[in-house]
């Protein structure tokens, strides 16, 4: 809610500067950035639902700084208190503990899909609520939200009975050190980083675009609502395309239109028709990327090792928040507002050549089995699973009591890996 708004609203307080702006619109990024893994490691440690309801309640804390800020600077506080609270994956990993295994892929796309939904609904509704409560209004509302949230933690949401195997769910310190340095999750968390700085720049000059346009603040949703409809419509479309083109070539197109876009809005002036264009063309591509890279890393992360390797995902979607509104701060203050597409655009350019080598990831499922280990050996049912049509990876965790599989679904029979590893 407050990525539309606050662009036109800082302005008010007196020590107003691009950079100042640029930190509070980013700042949350960063703290979510470093926090995201060892938060979710502390939950293993001491429980999730304590993880959960102590960052919400950082979260308040956050939203209460910033809506009783009457400077910048304590906007940026409130914003960094707010990021704190980075509970993304001790959410994930308490879904994963109350739900069966047989459901849990669809328990973590329903959390997805309620996650991609707010952020429009905020879009829509953050001008709206600015325009009659002020800055002041949304942060107080963000702070409540997450107040009410806190019962709805300890009381409705059930408590685990049996706990998840947590390499699927949560990141493990040891694995993130080789994951971090693996080349193909390297070239997707960095587009993820990326693509959120792309659209946190977009957010801090949009607002400031329409307005010069004679767009009031409370109109603004007027806009973002036709363009977010029609943006579905792109996603449709290039989705079509895969099956014509390779995933990694339409991924490389929709670098491509968020490039075009962001200088189309560099060198369109004019009319608003031209905006909301541009906009649709930004979302398009916004839309695909947002749902493609997570699904690729999850297929790409070895077996038993997905947890990981999206919490690294996950801090760089985050910094790469931090990092749009810093370079449009600094680039506003220091070179120019005038520069800050040209300069985004170009980064598209070279993201584009730094995916040349991206491959197209195998739509593989993966499996979690608790074998019999008093009657065999880590390494035998590691060797006998291996031997099995379909499968292409196979991590054995004594610890956990598991074994993780990656396999093609049509080829992997599940019943004879039960077999094999309980007798």
């Amino acid at each position: 809610m407050v990525m539309p708004v606050l662009a036109i609203l800082a302005v008010h307080y007196p020590d107003y500067s691009a950079l100042m702006l640029g930190l509070a619109i980013g700042g949350y990024g960063l703290t979510q950035a470093i926090l995201q893994i060892p938060m979710g490691v502390l939950s293993d440690k001491i429980g999730r639902k304590p993880v959960i309801v102590a960052g919400l309640l950082m979260f308040a804390i956050g939203s209460g700084v910033a809506a009783t800020a009457d400077s910048m600077l304590w906007i940026v506080i409130g914003r960094f208190l707010q990021g704190a609270g980075a509970i993304a994956g001790a959410i994930m990993a308490l879904a994963g503990d109350v739900s069966r295994e047989q459901q849990r892929p669809k328990v973590m796309a329903i959390i997805g899909i309620a996650i991609g939904f707010s952020f429009y609904i905020a879009l829509l509704i953050g001008p709206v609520i600015a325009d009659n409560y002020g800055l002041h209004g949304i942060f107080s509302i963000t702070g409540i939200l997450a107040i009410l949230c806190m019962p709805l933690v300890i009381w409705v949401v059930p408590s685990a009975i049996n706990y998840a195997p947590k390499g699927d769910t949560l990141p493990v310190l040891t694995d993130v050190k080789i994951l971090f340095f693996d080349p193909q999750l390297r070239r997707l968390n960095i587009s993820v980083m990326l693509l959120h700085m792309m659209i946190t720049v977009l957010f801090v000059q949009m607002p400031i675009l329409l307005s010069a346009l004679g767009w009031e603040l409370e109109r603004h949703w007027q806009l973002y609502l036709p363009i977010l409809a029609a943006s579905v419509v792109g996603l449709v479309l290039l989705m079509m395309l895969t099956r014509t083109m390779s995933q990694s070539a339409v991924i490389r197109l929709c670098i491509l239109l968020l490039g075009a876009a962001l200088l189309g809005l560099h060198f369109e002036h004019g009319t608003v028709l031209a905006v909301m264009g541009f906009g649709w063309l930004f979302f398009a591509g916004f839309n695909f990327l947002e749902a493609s890279f997570p699904a690729m890393v999850s297929s790409i992360a070895p077996a038993g090792k997905k947890g990981s390797a999206m919490g690294i995902y996950a801090s760089f979607q985050f910094l790469g928040a931090f990092l749009g509104g810093t370079l449009s701060g600094l680039a506003s203050q220091y070179i120019g507002p005038q520069w800050v597409f040209v300069i985004a655009g170009g980064a598209c350019g070279l993201w584009w050549l730094g995916l040349r080598k991206l491959g197209t990831s195998e739509r593989l499922k993966r499996y979690t089995l608790k074998p019999d280990f008093t009657r065999y050996s880590a390494q035998t049912i590691g060797e006998q699973l291996a031997t099995l049509e379909g499968v292409v990876d196979v991590t054995v965790v004594p610890d956990e009591g598991v074994v993780y599989i990656k396999a093609h679904g049509k080829q992997f029979e599940i019943d004879k890996a039960h077999v094999l590893v309980n007798g």
